[in-house]
């Protein structure tokens, strides 16, 4: 066990779960932990330590606290900026209502529907702002990126027209101006999040390095804004014109095949991407949920796990042993895996192409 965290006269008055917070803080000042490593899973500090899982749960729990480090969905825990508690998230905000990444349903009443509220609920959506200023003047472009800031820190499900409004001290019957509804409104929001792709020019000449370019920034963008990827919809496509800029973009360079089949392959790899990304949004509501993040709920199912395991009845599982400590099995490592694999079939398929659409 390693103790090297306090001297050996304290080490009796403080609680074990201080004594790993010290250590690891310490790891992280002297730069040992740079800013977006992986600090020590729970099973990690588990191993190191020799304390029980609580105790390596409550350790990372008071790093978060202290700002040190956040949950990254797909990646882990990993360090904030070195030594600085992390600054709040763009859609912080200082009027009473959800904490960020807080999953509850949007607030019920005027504003959480697609319809304009009744006039006589003009009043009651707005934060009361100091003596003397004035709320600032409303445009769709400032309402746009005020919902996309609410959705990135507290979910879809809690963006309401009257939650946009209260970010501008207005009413939500204000926000009518500018926008018809709450869905115009999150179809703005989405096509928003595409015009922010910076596309790289020169772009690839050959075909699968620009549509592997194009999957990294579509995964880059999900990243940023979890919430894209499970509002868009395949079967029922959303006319978002800085969207279909971007998948002109990345197919751009497939001109051996046809319209039909480039655009084939683009919604099939489009929908690769999106429904890799759906977990994001998932892991940040099981997050908020249970409390827990991947490792400490990966580590709170182990006992089960290892019951089904001694069946031996799933040798694959067994044969894994200790084969994932570079983490291969996370999300980003399952994207970049499918992703090659994908693309790999893309190939197979252009080499076998006849010049007529695929049946």
């Amino acid at each position: 066990m390693d103790r090297s965290a306090t001297p050996a006269t304290n080490r009796s008055a403080t609680p074990p779960y201080r004594r790993i917070v010290a250590e690891l803080r310490r790891r992280i000042d002297a730069g040992e932990l740079a800013a977006g490593d992986r600090v020590p899973s729970t099973r990690r500090i588990t191993q190191e330590w020799g304390v029980a899982m609580a105790t390596a749960t409550k350790v990372l729990t008071t790093l978060r606290q202290e700002g040190l480090v956040r949950a990254v969905p797909g990646v882990g825990t990993v360090v904030t900026e070195t030594g600085v508690k992390a600054a709040p998230e763009r859609g912080a905000h200082t009027h009473a209502g959800p904490a960020p990444r807080s999953r509850g349903n949007a607030p019920s009443g005027s504003g959480s529907s697609g319809s304009p509220p009744s006039s006589n609920s003009s009043g009651s959506s707005h934060r009361p702002l100091p003596a003397g200023h004035q709320p600032p003047a409303l445009s769709r472009d400032r309402i746009v990126r005020a919902g996309v800031r609410i959705a990135d820190a507290e979910g879809l499900r809690s963006l309401s027209m009257r939650r946009v409004a209260a970010e501008f001290g207005a009413s939500s019957m204000a926000l009518y101006r500018h926008v018809a509804n709450k869905d115009e409104l999150v179809m703005l929001m989405a096509d928003a999040t595409f015009a922010e792709i910076e596309l790289p020019d020169p772009a690839p000449r050959h075909w699968r390095a620009r549509m592997e370019a194009g999957a990294r920034l579509q995964w880059q963008l999900y990243q940023r804004h979890p919430w894209v990827a499970q509002w868009l919809s395949i079967t029922r496509p959303q006319p978002l014109q800085h969207a279909m800029t971007f998948i002109e973009w990345t197919m751009g360079s497939a001109t051996q095949f046809d319209p039909l089949t480039r655009l084939r392959l683009a919604l099939t790899l489009l929908n690769y991407v999106r429904g890799t990304a759906d977990a994001l949004e998932e892991d940040l509501e099981a997050e908020q949920q249970t409390g827990m993040d991947q490792d400490q709920w990966m580590a709170s199912q182990e006992t089960e796990y290892e019951r089904i395991m001694e069946s031996g009845s799933f040798p694959m599982y067994a044969g894994i042993g200790d084969m994932d400590d570079g983490g291969m099995l996370r999300l980003d490592a399952l994207f970049e895996f499918g992703l090659a694999r994908l693309l790999d079939g893309f190939e197979v398929f252009s080499d076998g192409w006849k010049g007529r659409p695929a049946p």
